[in-house]
């Protein structure tokens, strides 16, 4: 049985005249001639700590406030951004950054290469792309105020990619003071150099989120292009306001009461044709839809257990629920790596587009050892997509006969919750649908989810050594045809041992009043935006 997301909410468009919740239109007063863009982001920003959550939504507000060293083009193509130049020397195990004049952080400090150290020294802890490099770094030091140097062991080619990439954790860069506090611990304070500073005292969660513009940013002088050149602040004011119920948002969008919603559910896009709403996918890479299947629990601690839930899938469920029937917002079958990547690979990749043969797989499971224990899916009633997966996901476990406990909390109790690998009894959990930017996938480099090293991987906690050598030898390998070959290696391990379960690409779009222009391609970004 196919598991669509919701019915069609007949009469919504009534709704546009409906009255918003209080935080939701700024007082005229309070904004007298400010330039002020509303926006509805795709879910509550319930951790503003850069590295508290891998979560998009944090990581969208961080690109606002903090800026990077590096950033990537729209070809994906790392670009200077705080950096001014480099220079390699010591046969590839010397970088030397210099920074560019004149960087000052909110609060009025200049950038210094102290600040630069301290803050990557705090996201080396958690970044899980990163520890590539630290396996490498002899030394990272400011010989002075404008120069941040990484002394090597061996040649990392891939240092401006990694400075420079768009998935969690963004090396948000800020003032030392605040980067010496624990990685663990979450900041209350953010201070960036990016081109908007956020104003905590408007904050209200579950809510609001405010930020303005930032005067005293000196943009590069080059066009904006995703990540890089000159990141032009046109608004005085950005009002994040969150709004859980689909329908809210989308009348509040037709009614010019907010002007941009990050994700719209497929089927409420009708309601926008013809009106004075544009309805694109900027982000064309789109996102792999996964189950993660906790290694630490029972029964998903044996991998021949995880295999067989694997065998159970059907992709094409998961991408009806999350994406609607029209087939150019989704591909199957997908496998561990980005389908337009040089990594991919289709062999082993047929079970995920077949009818499941339940009766076989329960037959299966409790061959394998499953004997009726309690299995615990989370999931979130506010982050739509999220909601979607699960609901097929929690639908499958019963068919091939697990004994489901789907738990639906708000997003940030789920995201919280996930990093605990203690007993179900405790608050752990069993599973979870969940997603990721695809472009992260590409390749083994920032495939966070991927990761299998244990205690050290991400939510979940895979320990495959195979994959982690196979990650390490793709790093060292000679050239295109010898990477390739490894990532085929690694789909081979993958579907055999599973990380996570694959569940299909989908594309969202996101939807804005026509008034606005200059919005990039990607990621949610605020900068060259403007109305007209």
């Amino acid at each position: 049985m196919t598991i669509k997301r919701r019915n069609f909410i007949a009469g919504s468009a009534a709704l546009a005249g409906m009255a918003l919740s209080p935080g939701l239109l700024t007082k005229a007063a309070a904004q007298g001639t400010k330039k002020v863009l509303k926006f509805v982001p795709q879910a509550d920003l319930a951790v503003i700590d850069p590295l508290g959550t891998t979560a998009y939504v944090t990581r969208n507000h961080a690109m606002m406030i903090f800026d990077t060293l590096y950033g990537v083009d729209s070809k994906f193509q790392p670009k200077p951004q705080m950096v001014e130049k480099h220079s390699i020397e010591n046969d590839g195990k010397l970088w030397k950054l210099t920074l560019r004049q004149g960087l000052k952080f909110h609060d009025g400090q200049p950038v210094r290469g102290i600040d630069v150290v301290a803050s990557l020294k705090r996201w080396m802890a958690k970044d899980t792309f990163s520890q590539a490099l630290v396996a490498v770094l002899d030394d990272l030091s400011a010989p002075d105020d404008l120069t941040v140097q990484f002394t090597l062991k061996k040649p990392f080619p891939l240092l401006p990619d990694l400075l420079g990439k768009i998935g969690s954790y963004s090396t948000a860069i800020m003032p030392e003071r605040l980067a010496k506090t624990d990685p663990a611990t979450a900041l209350t304070e953010l201070i960036g150099s990016g081109p908007y500073r956020y104003v905590s005292a408007e904050r209200v969660p579950g809510s609001l989120n405010v930020y303005e513009r930032f005067a005293e940013y000196v943009p590069r002088n080059e066009p904006a292009d995703y990540l890089s050149g000159g990141k032009v602040a046109y608004f005085d004011r950005v009002e994040w306001h969150t709004i859980p119920d689909p329908a809210t948002a989308a009348s509040a969008l037709q009614a010019g009461e907010v002007d941009w919603w990050e994700q719209p559910t497929p089927d409420l896009l009708p309601l926008f044709q013809g009106g004075d709403v544009k309805v694109e996918i900027k982000d064309k890479s789109g996102n792999l839809g996964l189950m993660r299947l906790n290694a630490k629990q029972k029964p998903f601690d044996n991998p021949k257990i995880r295999q067989i839930v694997l065998s159970a899938i059907n992709q094409t469920d998961f991408m009806l629920a999350v994406a609607g029937e029209d087939k150019s917002m989704w591909r199957v079958p997908v496998g561990y790596f980005h389908p337009d990547s040089a990594m991919a690979s289709k062999e082993g990749l047929e079970s995920f587009t077949k009818k499941a043969d339940y009766d076989k797989i329960k037959a299966e499971l409790k061959a394998a050892g499953y004997n009726g224990e309690r299995v615990v899916l989370l999931s979130t009633a506010d982050y739509p997509t999220i909601s979607a997966l699960s609901e097929v996901g929690a639908d499958l476990f019963r068919k091939i006969g697990f004994n489901v406990d789907l738990q639906v909390q708000d997003w940030a109790t789920v995201s919280a919750r996930m990093k605990n690998k203690g007993s179900l009894e405790s608050g752990g959990w069993s599973a979870i649908s969940n997603f990721t930017a695809a472009l992260s996938t590409y390749n083994p480099a920032a495939h966070t989810w991927l990761r299998s090293n244990g205690d050290k991987a991400f939510d979940g906690w895979p320990d495959i050594p195979e994959i982690e050598e196979l990650r390490m030898q793709w790093f060292d390998a000679a050239d295109d045809k010898a990477k390739a070959e490894i990532g085929k290696k690694i789909q081979e391990v993958a579907l055999a041992k599973v990380p996570y379960v694959p569940l299909g690409l989908y594309y969202l779009p996101t939807a804005y009043r026509s008034n606005l222009s200059g919005m990039l391609d990607g990621i949610s970004l605020f900068w060259n935006v403007k109305r007209a």
